[in-house]
């Protein structure tokens, strides 16, 4: 649990603090081949983490329809403190994009789940007749 810090100032021990309550995951502390459904107010990202701040990303119309290798630097409460390899509710997950030259910010993230896709069934399983 984070303490407060006597060199932050009050609102910005708060922002903290309010991350932990509100909940969220460190990159780090996930293994590769997770995968992360992130919803934010307007759309439903997937992530795979790759390692480190490395996914795999997809689930924005226009900088991510399909999956794109992104680094994720973290969560922002809107504004230049960034909460470093932090997906937290509440908060705008910041990506770096290879297109972009500005990082990617979206809207406040509502909800966070570790979802594991169904397995794809083989072809020949799928052609049975039964």
């Amino acid at each position: 649990m984070f303490t407060p810090h006597p060199n932050l100032a009050d609102n910005v021990n708060r922002a903290i603090i309010q991350s932990e309550i509100e909940g969220g995951v460190f990159l780090h502390d996930l293994p590769p081949a997770t995968v992360l459904r992130i919803q934010t107010m307007h759309h439903c990202y997937t992530a795979v983490l790759l390692g480190g701040s490395d996914v795999m990303i997809s689930g924005h119309p226009e900088f991510c329809p399909d999956p794109v290798h992104v680094a994720i630097a973290g969560s922002t409460w809107g504004g230049s403190m960034l909460k470093l390899q932090f997906v937290g509710r509440g908060m705008h997950l910041e990506f770096h994009h290879p297109q972009y030259d500005t990082p990617i910010i979206t809207s406040p993230i509502q909800e966070i789940r570790d979802y594991q896709p169904a397995p794809a069934v083989p072809a020949a399983i799928n052609s049975l007749n039964y």
